[in-house]
């Protein structure tokens, strides 16, 4: 228990520290610190005073052992060690990145560097303006809206960066939607939620699930995600209807088009690349590539009953390197500069920088949080009790996911809070005789949702800023969207599970 007491108070510290705007990074580092120093501190004890302790304190004697720090297998360190506890604590450090560096780290790497060559390209703007014309072919505000939120979720899938994505979106669908009558406030909410769920192969989350549940992450997508997120997408789209129908009545709203002009044009769009049509093409061609030679296909195949199984595969960062060199040969094409395409390759690199300092940097941080609270026996502790109370696996996914979406809506980050659990699920699903993937799957799907409620969000902060409103009146048009998203993820993980 006292392990447990430790790991609710580092949870607490934690939780503080972001309340106090303390960088996510450093507030993760310094809680895992925290574990792993008390971690080494019972230990010593252990291992040193063992029969003082036994005999003048035995409730704390008792304590101790029932941390099983004096088990091997729950040392901070089960290889590597450097023979001296305080240069192990940050040796759990070192490993952790090596590790994810060498894995994860360099797929999201690799991610990021595709999606800085498709902006600086403008290949985004491409793939945007094919769905232009039909936008801007419905007349019905609401229905409108509609269609533009379901385009926004087909868009995700090719630029899984929520603030990107969101700045692309009023760069080019905001416009269309406030000229037609929508709303300026129903607008934003839409745009505001348009990577709420983190769906797709080339999602930051998704790899990050897929490589704790160690499956592929276009099959984890197509058979695991998609299940769950196509009932969301459509509740949600219900719920964005009524919700915003409402909010316009009670608000008064009356559409004014000398108004919206006069504000379209003192918030003038930045210049942005426009690139030829045949660009929408480069987005696709990764997602072509991973769920093309992938076990997908060979699933696809199966159902048509044709007897073929390839051999050949790719995994996530190939796919981003050759779908790159593909969209450096447009540029050579379109440009006919050879030697300044060719360097252009600097902001694939560029990209990759970024995302490490970014986001890869919060994976190991988050990593050394989980180890600190696994090294002090919180996972084995809590699920034991869970179970003695008898509580069933439905109550811990919801538990936790209501946790992270916590987490996520105090730091305004997703990921952030994703990647700090995550390492922690393979040992739940054990202990509870289920496989990783039906527990981290609904987990990872909800964790987005508080981040869509966050005022604090980049996303959020970003478009208020561009229509200089409060970011809590574009927040109080996504929480109910976004609770009716966790009501449908319940439903349909109690329905797969």
């Amino acid at each position: 228990m006292l392990g447990l007491g430790l790991s609710f108070l580092s949870i607490f510290l934690l939780i503080f520290m972001l309340y106090k705007k303390v960088n996510a990074h450093m507030a993760l580092l310094l809680s895992g610190f925290l574990l792993l120093s008390a971690s080494l501190l019972a230990t010593f004890l252990i291992y040193t005073f063992p029969e003082p302790i036994k005999s003048n304190y035995p409730q704390i004697y008792d304590h101790l052992k029932n941390l099983n720090f004096y088990n091997p297998k729950y040392s901070i360190l089960s290889k590597g060690s450097l023979n001296l506890g305080f240069f192990d604590i940050f040796e759990v450090f070192n490993q952790t990145l090596s590790k994810t560096l060498s894995g994860l780290g360099l797929t999201l790497m690799c991610i990021a560097g595709f999606s800085a060559y498709m902006d600086h390209v403008g290949a985004s703007y491409a793939l945007f303006k094919v769905f232009e014309k039909p936008l801007k072919m419905v007349k019905s505000p609401y229905i409108l809206l509609i269609f533009a939120y379901f385009i926004s979720q087909f868009l995700v899938l090719f630029m899984p960066s929520h603030a990107g994505l969101a700045l692309l979106l009023m760069t080019t669908m905001y416009p269309i939607l406030i000229r037609t009558g929508v709303s300026k406030f129903s607008a934003l909410s839409v745009i505001a939620i348009c990577q709420y769920i983190d769906h797709g192969p080339g999602s930051g989350n998704v790899i990050m699930a897929s490589n704790v549940a160690k499956i592929d992450p276009a099959f984890y997508f197509v058979h695991y995600q998609l299940p769950i997120t196509l009932p969301i997408i459509i509740t949600v789209a219900i719920s964005i209807y009524f919700c915003n129908y409402f909010f316009d009545k009670k608000e008064h709203f009356v559409f004014d088009p000398n108004k919206v002009e006069e504000e379209l044009n003192k918030n003038k769009e930045q210049e942005i690349k426009k690139p030829p049509t045949i660009y929408a093409l480069l987005p696709i061609i990764p997602l072509i590539l991973i769920l093309g030679f992938s076990s997908v296909l060979d699933s696809i195949l199966a159902l048509l009953q044709i007897d073929y199984k390839s051999s050949i595969k790719i995994n996530v960062p190939v796919a981003m390197i050759i779908s790159t060199f593909i969209a450096i040969i447009f540029e050579m094409i379109r440009y006919k500069n050879i030697v300044e395409t060719l360097n252009s390759i600097m902001i694939f690199f560029k990209g990759m920088g970024h995302l490490f300092v970014i986001t890869v940097s919060l994976i190991v941080c988050g990593q050394v949080f989980a180890s600190g609270l696994l090294s002090v026996g919180f996972v084995d502790t809590l699920v034991e009790i869970l179970k003695n109370a008898g509580v069933g696996v439905l109550t811990i996914i919801i538990a936790i996911s209501i946790l992270l979406a916590f987490c996520a809506f105090l730091m305004g980050s997703g990921n952030a809070a994703f990647f700090s659990f995550a390492p922690l699920i393979p040992n739940i699903a054990k202990h509870f005789g289920v496989e990783t993937i039906s527990i981290i799957t609904p987990i990872q799907i909800m964790t987005g949702f508080g981040r869509c409620v966050s005022p604090i969000a980049p996303a959020i902060l970003a478009i208020s800023a561009m229509t200089k409103v409060n970011p809590f009146t574009i927040v109080k048009r996504t929480v109910i969207p976004m609770l009716v998203a966790s009501i449908t993820n319940i439903i349909m993980t109690y329905i797969y599970l």
